[in-house]
């Protein structure tokens, strides 16, 4: 029995590994979106279509408010993944493609993890740095090496290095918070407290005349999986399985990014791809097998499994 139970995938990997499959096409849709969109507009109103289905969900489940502690960190939730990364990578992708926005996108787990530590009191062992570290390298050397980077420097480039420190930062607090709230109203509370800032700005910045149906359905896709379904798995996961630890399952996302590039934009992506991929699953496995120490995980299912449930530990104030 012992030996059928260590092959079983625990909840927060197999939910982790779905969030990261529905971001993996964020930067292409992105990149398809801002070629007839304004990129404000696609940050910014991602998250208010987002945040009208969040009030729609948290009507339905009945969700309790937020404790005035809760609403502060919330606050930081949606500074990373409502705002800053959303509106950083749409800048950036104005100008770059998305392979090359998947160089930076691979330093995302290592960001994580290091908010882990500052903001989820997580501390992970050596062997887990040595395993994301290889992870990371093998990922930045494939996609230099396949032609996801090029040149020097640039200003997009800086803006990617911005969305990547605060997306970090708005999965380790969201993360740990989710252990309180749960995944769904994690995420759904981030973007209802986004509103005041994007309602406004996307209203100002609306300019449909160079949309047509690629514009739209990419800008569908990161509103309703980037920005809200998406992250009922991947906080979920987190929860379940500590921020650091199921963060490093985003070490695969940039070899996804790529192949979507390929297949959709058509972008070069050599056989290196294959090779790059059992290198990162290896890493990721070693990562998920890595003693983690983390705060305290949900003793109840995650809110994706279990959305209705009465009573959360939204009430409880820290």
């Amino acid at each position: 029995m012992r030996a059928k139970s260590n092959v079983i995938v625990p909840a927060g990997v197999t939910l982790g590994a779905l969030g990261v499959l529905g971001f993996s096409y964020s930067l292409p849709a992105t990149r398809l979106a801002v070629a007839g969109l304004d990129p404000w507009f696609v940050a910014f109103g991602r998250a208010l279509v987002a945040g009208v289905l969040a009030i729609a969900y948290l009507a339905l489940s009945r969700a309790p408010r937020p404790s005035a502690t809760q609403i502060r960190r919330l606050v930081v939730v949606a500074a990373g993944i409502v705002i800053g990364f959303p509106l950083f990578t749409s800048l950036a992708l104005t100008t770059q493609t998305s392979a090359h926005g998947a160089v930076v996108i691979a330093v995302l787990p290592m960001s994580t993890a290091i908010w882990a530590v500052l903001r989820a009191s997580e501390r992970p062992p050596l062997a887990f740095w040595l395993a994301s570290g290889a992870g990371l390298l093998a990922v930045l050397a494939f996609v230099a090496t396949g032609g996801g980077l090029s040149g020097s420097l640039s200003l997009a480039d800086v803006y990617l290095l911005v969305a990547v420190v605060l997306c970090g930062l708005g999965y380790a607090e969201g993360g740990a918070l989710s252990r309180e709230l749960g995944g769904a109203r994690t995420v759904c509370w981030a973007l209802v407290v986004s509103l005041p800032v994007t309602i406004p700005v996307s209203l100002y910045t609306a300019d449909f005349s160079r949309a047509n149906g690629v514009v739209w359905f990419s800008f569908a896709y990161v509103s309703l999986i980037s920005m809200f379904l998406g992250f009922f798995a991947w906080y979920a996961g987190l929860a379940a399985g500590g921020v650091a630890k199921i963060g490093q399952i985003q070490l695969a996302q940039p070899v996804l990014t790529l192949l979507w590039s390929a297949l959709v934009l058509s972008e070069p992506v050599g056989w290196q791809a294959l090779a790059t991929a059992a290198v990162v699953l290896v890493c990721v496995v070693l990562t998920q097998r890595s003693r983690v120490p983390s705060g305290p995980k949900l003793s109840d299912p995650p809110a994706i499994l279990d959305p209705c449930r009465s009573k959360s530990r939204a009430s409880d104030a820290r």
